[in-house]
Parts: C-alpha cells; sequence; structure tokens
C-alpha cells in the first residue's frame, strides 16, 4: 500500500515538473512579434558583399545578410508580398533574401558578367541581364529555377551583345536594350518557358540604358554613341521605335563622363521628364506626352540620378565625380535649383521613402546613410553602414518599371 502511495506522489511529480518545464521553454522559444514588410528596405554594402535591412519608419538598421558575392554594380527587386528581395550581383549571381528572417534563402550564379534584372508584374518570373555571355534568362520566383533562357541578337564583334535596362512592363513582358547591336527587344514571359521576343532593331546607337514610365506605357533607352533617347510606346508597338531629345548637345564640347547617367532614375513629375544629359552640366525637361524638349536646367556638375519626390514637387539630383559629395534640389514649377547640400563623400544613390516625408542617400566615402527630411531639407538621422551604394524600398513591390 506504501509502495503504491509512492509510486502515484512520484507519477504526480513528473507530470508537474514536465507541465513546468514545458512553459519554461515555451517562454524561452517564444515567437519574435509579428510585422509586416511595407517599410522595410536594403541597403547594399558593395565592399563586404552584404546587404543591410533597414526600417524606414523608426530610421534604423535591423540586420546584416552576408554572402552575396560581388555587389560592386547590384541592384534589387522585391517579391509580389514586399518578403522578399532579389539581389542581382556584378558576378552574374541572383541572391534571394528573407526581409523578415534576415537570412539569405538562395543563391544561383547564373552568368559571369550581369548588371541587373527585373520581377514580372504578376510576381512569379524573375528576369536577369547580362553582360556576359549575353541575353535574358527567366528563373521561377519562388525556387530560382531556370525557366528559359533567351539569346541576344550578336554586335558588330559578332559575340552575342550586352544586355542593358531590362524593365517591367504590364501582361508579363520585359523590355531591354542591346548595347552591341543597336536593338530594343520586348520580351513576353506570359508561357515563361517558351517566351516570345519582339525586336526593334536600328533604333541608335550604343543603346546604354533604359526605364520604363509608371504606367508601363512607354520604354526610352539612353544613347551612348549619339545625342538623344530611342522610345518605344508599348501601347502602338508597330509603330516602331522613334528618336526623341536629338541632338540636345549639338553644337556644345561633350565633356569628358567619368560615370554614365543612370536613366532607372529618371522622373516625371507633373506634365514633364526629367533626364540626365551624357556628357553635360545639365538636366533635360522633356513633355511627357509630345516628348518634345521644352528646357534644360543647369547643375554643378554631370547628373547621374535625376530623381522626383513622391508627390512630384521636386527633383533631386546627384553627381559623377568630382562632383558627388553633392545633391541639388530643384523646383518643378520653376526649373529651378533651390539648394545644394553636401551631405557626405561620394553619394551614390537616393531613395525616397513611399510617401516622400524623407529621402536615404548613401555616402560610400564617409560609410553611412544620410536620412533628410525632404521639408526642411536638413539631415534627420545618419546611420552607419559599410562603403553603401544602392538603397531600395520594399515599396518598389507595387511598382512597375523598378
Amino acid at each position: 500500500m506504501a509502495g503504491s502511495t509512492l509510486a502515484t506522489g512520484r507519477r504526480t511529480l513528473a507530470r508537474l515538473l514536465a507541465a513546468l518545464l514545458s512553459l519554461a521553454l515555451a517562454a524561452c522559444v517564444s515567437p519574435p512579434p509579428l510585422r509586416g514588410t511595407g517599410n522595410l528596405g536594403v541597403v547594399i554594402e558593395r565592399a563586404s558583399g552584404s546587404v543591410q535591412i533597414v526600417d524606414n519608419t523608426h530610421e534604423q538598421a535591423l540586420a546584416r545578410v552576408q554572402g552575396l558575392g560581388d555587389l560592386s554594380h547590384a541592384s534589387v527587386v522585391f517579391s509580389a508580398d514586399a518578403r522578399y528581395a532579389y539581389v542581382f550581383g556584378r558576378d552574374g549571381a541572383i541572391s534571394k533574401v528573407d526581409l523578415l528572417t534576415a537570412r539569405l534563402v538562395q543563391r544561383v550564379e547564373q552568368a559571369s558578367n550581369s548588371i541587373g534584372g527585373a520581377i514580372s508584374s504578376d510576381g512569379r518570373v524573375i528576369a536577369a541581364q547580362n553582360y556576359s555571355p549575353g541575353g535574358v534568362k527567366l528563373f521561377d520566383a519562388d525556387s530560382l529555377a531556370l525557366l528559359a533562357s533567351v539569346p541576344a541578337a550578336a554586335g558588330a564583334n559578332g559575340q552575342p551583345s550586352r544586355v542593358v535596362g531590362l524593365a517591367d512592363l504590364p501582361g508579363k513582358r520585359f523590355a531591354y536594350a542591346l548595347f552591341d547591336a543597336d536593338e530594343i527587344d520586348v520580351l513576353d514571359a506570359s508561357t515563361p518557358t517558351a517566351p516570345k521576343i519582339q525586336r526593334f532593331a536600328h533604333i541608335g546607337k550604343q543603346p546604354y540604358d533604359g526605364l520604363a514610365s509608371g504606367d508601363g506605357r512607354y520604354f526610352i533607352a539612353g544613347l551612348y554613341g549619339e545625342d538623344g533617347l530611342a522610345l518605344l510606346d508599348s501601347w502602338h508597338a508597330d509603330a516602331g521605335v522613334r528618336r526623341i531629345l536629338a541632338g540636345y548637345g549639338r553644337g556644345r564640347q561633350t565633356l569628358p563622363v567619368y560615370k554614365m547617367p543612370h536613366l532607372r532614375g529618371w522622373s516625371i513629375a507633373g506634365d514633364y521628364a526629367f533626364l540626365p544629359a551624357i556628357g553635360q552640366h545639365e538636366v533635360l525637361v522633356a513633355d511627357n506626352r509630345s516628348w518634345a524638349q521644352v528646357a534644360t536646367v543647369p547643375v554643378l556638375g554631370q547628373p547621374v540620378f535625376v530623381m522626383a519626390e513622391p508627390g512630384g514637387r521636386r527633383v533631386w539630383v546627384n553627381f559623377a565625380f568630382p562632383d558627388n559629395d553633392k545633391v541639388q534640389v530643384i523646383d518643378v514649377p520653376t526649373r529651378q535649383v533651390i539648394k545644394t547640400l553636401q551631405p557626405g563623400r561620394a553619394i551614390l544613390h537616393m531613395e525616397f521613402t513611399p510617401r516622400g516625408d524623407a529621402v536615404w542617400l548613401s555616402s560610400r566615402d564617409d560609410n553611412k546613410l544620410l536620412v533628410i527630411d525632404t521639408t526642411t531639407l536638413t539631415v534627420r538621422r545618419t546611420l552607419p553602414a559599410l562603403e553603401p551604394s544602392g538603397i531600395f524600398f520594399s515599396s518598389r513591390a507595387s511598382r512597375m518599371g523598378m
């Protein structure tokens, strides 16, 4: 009888200890607080092959993800749900980063030299543009499995052309330019394992970059080999490509080009488009329907990015060396520079918060990020970063042409 009572007591004690242990373990491994991704972003740290995940509401760094390879010329797109960032490295790799867990989910080496990519309008297909071996490759956004490899037309040297300016268009399409073949192509990825290509040849000499308008209607390629740009109206593609802003530098000496302008950093503000001029210290202003040039805005150096605030009232410009420690702000109604900032050395990129209350700048040579209030034009916060370059916020997930 005594033995039975003792055994019962031991079992009761064991159950009590097990319950207490379960409670203790539950307390130790409680899940992290739930959060969304709408105010997150990534900052490229080019020298260390890493990215910082940042919160642009609280203006703070959350984590660093390493092991992404050569990020000397990197760009980023986001999954449709804004949880994942796809980082395109110069070494041809695509890295899929989970913003919530701060983890490198997958990395695929798909080329030897690449400068960017895009994601389809339905969020299911990743497209990578390649310098070497040239062409475009399509991947499943979930698994990064290869879906198709699309060769590029050959240039004058007989080799496949380098691909530049890849941008997404409505209807699961992509547009891009062929630098060595003087061509613009539109790729239809409705059936991503068997994409269709529409080619537009002889569009101008050496298209070096490209961009899509925010509504996805227009694709514009800048021309390095001549003054002007090439425009495709995707609503009327059968009309072909036409030249716009031809001869904007005619009759003037072209200055040395220390860094190519980035058309992906162009702007539409109000009724006008603002674009960087190659080899000139000015920003071009064009009517955004006729695409006729209506003005130029003199600036202090060769513009690289020309970016409008989300509200469209002002346009911000950064510059190539030796003026890359400065940023100028243009007032759109008057088309005048209203402020020159000197926030740090080597300002490589700018990114506005989704509604434009602040702009983040990367200062590579000062190893810092700056958050500038767009109302007061003063610095609100600085954050450390390892030789930062590109800044990309997840709000891009819901925008075309990014």
